[in-house]
């Protein structure tokens, strides 16, 4: 293979791949990523890792963590999941994307490893992933939990510093139908004698953390113990926050202007405290320009997103309970005359988690992302009008989106989201 085309092409139809085909592609052991990065030297013992994980938030604190290391000149690996638009989103140093003959030559090096692995597709990511940051001398790198946490292909490093955002009803099929459950596996990232940050305390699940940092003896903080974070205005596309801490007590820009993003950001300070204990010399400037320029300087798309302004588009990748509760906060900041909402959802999300709490005096365009695992776009009418929400369906997203703007007027809004799969074919379309 000798082009980078083929070779993703090759990965995606030779590999199980979770957003494809959702639970048969998830392997509930660390074998096949353990067995991959032996056989390259284990690479993810070659740099220094802050593990990321949670239900909602665990993008954009990755995103924020590696901004804010940036721009206090550290050489900084951001690996998250899934991408928008390219593959090579997943894998970023300093914000650039991952070379793509890095992938062509370690695929091509590693084919007959590979195949006798025979890892999924995520595992495969994670294993070059990790080589790429070793090759590149990093010095140190943000590793975003993919699913869980416990049996997650990235909990293979020994961090500096763990986060944990929060928990949520999410992939209950894959990690348990209960709050407890969810907790338990996302806590498998904790390490022993290695600081663990949550950031929001929560009576139901704070038990379950503390079991398990006391049995490993590992510090643990709850963020918001420790951090108060508060909203003093909001343009379209930044917010100004006041900080009051230990380290800090200070207006802070931040280029995410979602409300949600206030939660993040205090687990992101109290991970940045730590980080400073480890030795990394952070200064408030560098702090105050990592937050102010998380998108410019890592590429980050798709959450509480303006990507037009004429017509108005806002995207957002939330998809699950907490995720659309957050949306429908973010759109009573917003004054508009007419809501249209672009939506479309994968197969096996409990769709019960999301469609009562979407607003009912919406227009929807009901729509099916182009690949197997989603949902067709009659049947998630018919189950969103069983909760009050009207709309039509169409065949595409790209046909969804077009009868939105067809319908659009001036003073109107237009709001895409459900599935990051919608929000990337949205994006794409925008190109």
């Amino acid at each position: 293979m000798h082009s980078y085309t083929e070779v993703i092409a090759c990965l995606y139809s030779r590999l199980p791949v979770f957003t494809r085909d959702g639970a048969s592609a998830y392997k509930k052991d660390l074998d096949r990523t353990l067995e991959l990065c032996a056989a390259i030297d284990n690479p993810q013992h070659k740099f220094k890792t802050i593990h990321v994980g949670g239900t909602n938030g665990k993008g954009s604190s990755s995103h924020m963590l590696a901004a804010i290391l940036s721009s206090a000149g550290y050489k900084t690996g951001l690996y998250t999941s899934p991408h928008l638009i390219d593959f090579r989103e997943r894998v970023r140093i300093d914000g650039k994307m991952i070379a793509e003959q890095f992938i062509v030559d370690y695929v091509n090096k590693h084919k007959d490893l590979i195949e006798q692995v025979n890892p999924s597709f995520f595992e495969a990511t994670v294993a070059l992933a990790f080589d790429y940051f070793a090759r590149e001398r990093v010095d140190i790198a943000i590793i975003e939990v993919g699913l869980g946490g416990r049996l997650d292909s990235t909990n293979i490093i020994t961090p500096e510093v763990a986060l944990i955002t929060n928990i949520g009803l999410d992939h209950m099929d894959l990690l348990g139908g209960t709050i407890q459950e969810i907790a338990n596996e996302k806590a498998g990232i904790i390490k022993a004698n290695t600081p663990i940050v949550i950031s929001e305390f929560d009576p139901i699940v704070a038990p379950i953390f503390e079991a398990k940092a006391q049995e490993l003896q590992a510090p643990l903080l709850f963020a918001d113990q420790i951090y108060d974070v508060v909203r003093i205005s909001k343009e379209i596309d930044s917010q100004l926050i006041q900080v009051k801490g230990p380290s800090i007590n200070n207006r802070l820009k931040l280029d995410l202007s979602g409300s949600y993003q206030l939660k993040n950001i205090i687990g992101v300070l109290a991970v940045v405290d730590q980080v400073r204990k480890a030795g990394f010399e952070i200064s408030a400037k560098a702090l105050e320009r990592g937050l102010a320029n998380v998108q410019q300087l890592t590429g980050f798309q798709g959450r509480w997103q303006t990507i037009s302004t004429n017509p108005l588009i806002i995207c957002d990748t939330g998809h699950n309970e907490d995720g659309i509760k957050e949306v429908v906060k973010n759109l009573l900041d917003v004054s508009y005359r007419k809501l249209h909402i672009v939506i479309g959802a994968m197969k096996d999300k409990d769709l019960d988690h999301m469609l009562p709490f979407l607003p009912k005096d919406a227009t929807y365009y009901f729509s099916k992302p182009d690949m197997p695992r989603a949902m067709a776009s009659q049947e998630l009418r018919e189950k969103a009008t069983i909760y009050g929400l009207s709309g039509q369906s169409f065949d595409s997203v790209f046909h969804a989106l077009k009868a939105s703007k067809d319908a659009f007027q001036e003073g109107d809004l237009i709001f895409v989201g459900g599935s990051n799969f919608v929000v990337a074919e949205v994006l794409q379309s925008l190109i």
